[in-house]
């Protein structure tokens, strides 16, 4: 199996599965001397980490993290730095329950990728979905968290944060930063936790899921990053984006609804830069999401993904064996009702990835 990596200067490759004794990566290109402890990764982790609500699945894992190379403990500058060599990370699976798959062997869960790896491959591991699985995902948050501190070390205050806004046919009313760190849903609408704790608590107890739309923001991006044509800066977003699992759609900026407006009401207009903007040009509106022709303007970047509803459900699907007979399909085991829920925390490291490696391609172009 190949194409496991993804970035250029900052490059990232992930291993292991959802019921194998481990999983993480591999990080290179960070640069040498930044701070990384294993506390600035395990925060990221325990924000994606399964168990943590009744709304995520039950799987009891702690996510703990293992840094096995890349750092040292510098007595000179006092704290532990990356060494400028490959990072490696390890989290451990302590929770496999593979006994729950075992009346799945033979069978296409709808949905998943089981029939297009057995077609691919010609093997399978149908426990838990293999490296398939959203468990994979654990491996990009920890190297999103490596992205965060690269980000910071070259532009000081960065922020790239997400937040749930649409849980299946529920949406929200208004938008409040300091909302999603206060709820299991990352909401940012007070109003709105209550009525999508009724809505999941009730596809939960009927054995279905639900889809998602998550909305990511990056603060603090200068103007200049990313390239035109093949290596566009949107471009490498929505690959990133579309590469997590469950995620069906992503937009950029207004996305889709752009086509439903004029000219002079998409065009993101200007005005002479202010001391606080420290002489940087002032964009009235952000249609375009801090991005045009492939390249950051120095605005927000703002992007959306949508994660479709989670196929493994209680209630029976009809499917084929690996020999083609005809059946039917429950699938047991441990699942999110609404996987959109913990791809808030994938969606920033993936965000934040990108960002990195970006930031780091601009700097070798300009020395």
């Amino acid at each position: 199996m190949s194409f496991n990596s993804f970035g250029h200067m900052f490059r990232v490759t992930t291993f292991g599965e959802s019921h194998g004794p481990a999983l993480g990566c591999v990080v290179d290109g960070c640069p040498p001397g930044i701070p990384l402890t294993v506390a600035d990764i395990q925060k990221d982790l325990d924000r994606r980490r399964p168990g943590t609500s009744k709304f995520v699945t039950q799987r009891r894992e702690p996510d703990t993290v293992q840094i096995l190379s890349g750092v040292f403990q510098d007595e000179r500058m006092k704290q532990q730095v990356t060494t400028g060599t490959p990072i490696a990370l390890l989290i451990q699976n302590q929770d496999q329950r593979s006994k729950d798959y075992g009346e799945i062997r033979d069978k296409f869960r709808p949905g998943h990728a089981d029939y297009t790896y057995w077609a691919k491959y010609g093997v399978r591991d149908y426990r838990g979905g293999g490296r398939s699985s959203a468990r994979e995902t654990a491996s990009r948050v920890a190297a999103g968290a490596i992205a965060r501190k690269i980000l910071t070390a070259l532009y000081g205050k960065v922020t790239v944060r997400g937040a749930l806004v649409t849980m299946g046919t529920q949406g929200i009313e208004r938008f409040d930063w300091a909302q999603v760190a206060q709820n299991d849903f990352f909401c940012p609408d007070p109003k709105a936790v209550p009525v999508w704790t009724k809505y999941l608590e009730s596809l939960r107890k009927k054995g279905s899921s639900c889809g998602a739309i998550v909305q990511l923001v990056a603060e603090g991006i200068p103007a200049g990053l990313g390239a035109p044509i093949y290596a566009k800066l949107d471009g490498e977003l929505a690959g990133a984006l579309m590469s997590i699992n469950a995620v069906k759609g992503v937009e950029i900026g207004d996305g889709f609804e752009a086509s439903f407006l004029s000219g002079e009401e998409n065009a993101d207009e200007m005005r002479k830069g202010t001391k606080a903007t420290k002489g940087k040009p002032r964009f009235l509106s952000n249609h375009a999401g801090g991005i045009l022709g492939g390249i950051s303007t120095g605005q927000d970047i703002v992007a959306r993904f949508a994660v479709k509803p989670t196929s493994s459900i209680l209630t029976p699907r009809k499917t084929i064996t690996v020999d083609g007979a005809e059946t039917s399909i429950i699938t047991k085991g441990r699942h999110d009702p609404c996987v959109g829920i913990r791809a808030v925390p994938v969606g920033e490291a993936m965000m934040a990835c990108v960002l990195a490696d970006a930031a780091l391609l601009h700097r070798g172009q300009v020395g």
